[in-house]
């Protein structure tokens, strides 16, 4: 009996004994998703992970059951069920075989046989004792997912379960930590889809509905989330507008939920706020999106929002865990009620891994030569100015012009791109260089988005952001993009300017890690040692204790002082990261020098492609090559053994998954190959080379070898497979994919009914083909045998058999 007769012949039955199914409300989940599996190269994924079964009651789950198949003990899903369990935040797991039940109670780390399951009652009893009005009430509304069309994952659900709870122990002030895209305005939405629905409100009488505000510090942010609330009635919803209020001398109160950005409150008539002409109790619940970026400081004017509507409760959502920098924010919010990790969204599948090309030229430290031409300023005469003070202190814009044409060789210049600059100025040089260089010769290619460029640039964004749009490709910015950039074609970051903030540097990664159609990966292209901070501990770790702040002093370099005025959208100074005061005499000019045309050409660059273990803490190449040495005995004993397995698909393609599940992504073995000078190799030579130094051999050779061994197939399978090994030379291993047979079938024959006559039935042209392969990795011993077997074989030229 295998493990799907299991399921449905003894186990099912026996949860509809207890009443799962049966009574109302009571639900039996199977194949629960939990992970959809990291992506690893060419749109495929490593294993996605499903819970066999979750119960489910008055809309909360309850417990998680692991099946296994009659024949194993029944405890045999245990480590299975308690991993599931607390992934999902569930109270009970269960290890079955349809036969014996083993329970888990993961809160008091009781384990026991049981005889049977409990009922959905009794096991709503063992899980809430207590009566807990508020929570039922909460909970007893379904999900908004229009219809089933769609999901929430079950981070999600976590998310909007642990605010819910909060929202019932009367907890005012509460957090939630997720990385960017990983849904946050999902989680936003159908918390207030929830609260709206079941009338929840401060007086808790459930007597009318919520009012409800959201608030963001741009418009582009506010009015992505008011898009996004569109399953709630039109007349539920208002867009605060500051243009309407001014016309009407009023602020809107038409409606039950609200979205407006900080600025717009913060402004009024007669240097009066318009938050205030609303009553302090009007709101019931706030969301405050990407609050990490200054509405809670003590010291922030935004602040003073959070504090007249305090009656309400704040929701605070941000994509950056616990830092020196934010503190402030998780001092008046608390500890999050939940969090997820940009870590563990690329592990699960939901989010975008990616690779860094950390490049440094020459240009990266200058010292003045009378050969250069001073154009403005002062120069120091001795003086080395870094590549921090560069566009800082220092314009170089020839050494500009060298890092634009470096990274434009490197990237594919039809995918979309953002480029951040140091200052507003840096960002529309970059961006002129880019069109001088650019294939493409379009006046919309590549376009600047900054606080100067206003309503023209939120349009480049809007069109940037629209997937269907080719154009603009490329937008170069300072800081406005780092955060809130909802694009998921971003394919390439580059980074010629310095990040500082292990913040703005998780923001700035999160630009790039959404999911979109054929993305397996983005690239990072770092010209400024950002990638340094995937070596700090916080990159991914616990949250950390901030520590206190101390008082800042007029930069010695360049004077600026801390700003206090109002919230603007100033550059803060790189060197001393203080944000200029524009209450304060404006910095010095920068020094800007032309390079002499032998020193310009005399720049050069290296590129080093960085590896991430399975706990994503970034290595070496050699680091990465003893670490992979040291785990191939996990996946093979000896040579033949590799050998056997790489020498037919089904199994090839389960080795490459293993890897990939231990953090070898098959993007990860293809970069090695270039790093080791394999590019024209097979990744078994790759895999051979590090487990048992064996000599690289290129697929030229193997594919001449093989061709010899072929000579018993007759005449017209030979004339295929030599077709198939042509491929295999210039596409590599992918080629012999059982998957590709088809195609290129097609492409050899342009019809399968054309290439059953010439070569016989599918299966039999299936089994030449994968036949063959044994001949591909048989051992070579050395360049004489095959030149010997060469000279024989006489290949024709171009490598058409």
């Amino acid at each position: 009996m295998n493990e799907a007769q299991t399921r449905h012949d003894l186990i099912d039955p026996a949860l509809k004994k207890a009443g799962w199914g049966v009574v109302e409300d009571s639900r039996i989940y199977l194949e629960y998703p939990i992970s959809k599996g990291r992506l690893i190269g060419n749109g495929r994924r490593s294993r996605a992970l499903s819970a066999d079964y979750v119960l489910i009651y008055k809309n909360r789950r309850l417990a998680v059951i692991e099946a296994k198949k009659r024949d194993l003990h029944y405890s045999e899903g245990v480590p299975q069920a308690k991993e599931y369990a607390q992934r999902l935040q569930i109270r009970f797991a269960y290890s079955t075989n349809g036969l014996g039940i083993y329970s888990i109670d993961m809160d008091e780390a009781q384990e026991k046989d049981i005889k049977s399951f409990p009922t959905p009652q009794e096991m709503w009893d063992m899980t809430y004792p207590e009566l807990r009005s508020i929570e039922d009430r909460l909970f007893s509304i379904p999900y908004e997912t229009q219809g089933g069309k769609w999901e929430l994952r079950y981070y999600q659900t976590n998310a909007i379960s642990n605010v819910l709870k909060a929202i019932s122990n009367d907890k005012k002030r509460i957090l939630l930590t997720l990385a960017t895209g990983t849904g946050k305005t999902a989680i936003a939405f159908q918390l207030a889809w929830i609260l709206f629905h079941s009338r929840w409100n401060i007086q808790k009488d459930f007597k009318r509905t919520p009012r409800i505000l959201f608030l963001a510090d741009r418009n582009i942010l506010a009015d992505q989330a008011f898009n996004s609330f569109g399953a709630f009635e039109e007349d539920a919803l208002v867009r605060i507008d500051p243009e309407e209020i001014r016309k009407k001398k009023r602020v809107p109160k038409n409606g039950s939920i609200f979205f407006t950005i900080f600025q717009t409150f913060m402004t009024g008539v007669n240097d009066t706020p318009n938050f205030g002409e609303y009553p302090r109790d009007y709101f019931d619940f706030i969301m405050i999106d990407e609050c990490h970026r200054g509405g809670a400081n003590d010291e922030s004017t935004w602040r003073a929002i959070l504090e007249y509507f305090s009656p309400a409760y704040q929701l605070g959502l941000t994509a950056t865990p616990k830092r020196d920098v934010n503190g402030d924010t998780y001092a008046y919010f608390g500890k999050p009620v939940y969090e997820y990790s940009l870590k563990e969204g690329i592990n699960d599948g939901f989010l975008t891994p990616f690779k860094v090309k950390d490049i440094s030229t020459t240009g990266d430290t200058y010292i003045y030569t009378s050969e250069d031409e001073i154009i403005e300023g002062e120069i120091e005469e001795g003086k080395e100015y870094t590549k921090e003070e560069q566009n800082r202190v220092i314009e170089l814009m020839d050494i500009e012009k060298y890092r634009v044409k470096t990274f434009m060789k490197m990237i594919d210049q039809t995918q979309k791109t953002l480029v951040f600059c140091e200052t507003q100025a840096h960002a529309a040089a970059i961006r002129n260089l880019i069109n001088q260089m650019a294939e493409n010769r379009s006046i919309d290619y590549c376009h600047r988005v900054g606080a100067n460029d206003g309503a023209r640039g939120e349009k480049f964004l809007r069109d940037f952001q629209d997937n269907e749009k080719t154009l603009p490709t490329i937008l170069t910015t300072s800081r406005k993009l780092s955060t809130g950039v909802d694009a998921p074609e971003v394919r390439n970051i580059v980074l010629l300017r310095t990040v500082n903030s292990m913040v703005e540097f998780k923001q700035i990664i999160g630009r790039g890690t959404r999911l979109f159609e054929g993305k397996d990966y983005f690239t990072i292209y770092d010209f400024y040692d950002a990638y340094k901070h995937f070596h700090d501990p916080t990159w991914d770790g616990d949250p950390a204790d901030p520590e206190p702040p101390s008082p800042k002093e007029p930069c010695e370099v360049c004077g600026v002082r801390p700003c206090i005025c109002p919230p603007q959208e100033v550059e803060p100074c790189k060197l001393c990261n203080n944000t200029p005061c524009v209450c304060e005499k404006p910095p010095k000019k920068m020094v800007k020098v032309k390079l002499s045309d032998g020193n310009y050409r005399n720049l050069d660059s290296m590129v080093r492609t960085l590896f991430y273990s399975p706990e994503g803490a970034p290595m070496s190449a050699g680091e990465f090559v003893k670490k992979l040495f040291d785990d191939m005995p996990n996946f093979f004993q000896s040579e033949e053994e590799l050998r056997r397995i790489w020498s037919i698909p089904d199994t090839r393609k389960r080795l490459l998954e293993e890897l990939s599940e231990a953090g070898y992504t098959l993007e990860q073995l293809e970069d090695l190959k270039k790093v080791i000078d394999a590019e024209d190799s097979d990744l078994y030579d790759v895999l051979s080379y590090i487990s048992y130094h064996k000599e690289l051999v290129p697929r030229l050779h193997r594919a001449q070898k093989a061709k010899i061994k072929i000579s018993h197939y007759d005449e017209a399978k030979q004339e295929f497979l030599n077709f198939v090994l042509e491929q295999y030379i210039h596409g590599g291993v992918k080629e012999l994919d059982d998957k590709r047979l088809a195609d290129l079938l097609v492409t050899k024959y342009h019809a399968i009914n054309d290439a059953r006559e010439a070569l016989g039935e599918i299966s039999e042209i299936r089994d030449s083909f994968i036949g063959f392969q044994k001949y591909l990795y048989e051992d070579i011993i050395n360049e004489e045998f095959i030149q010997e077997e060469l000279l024989v074989a006489q290949p024709k030229p171009e490598y058409n058999f």
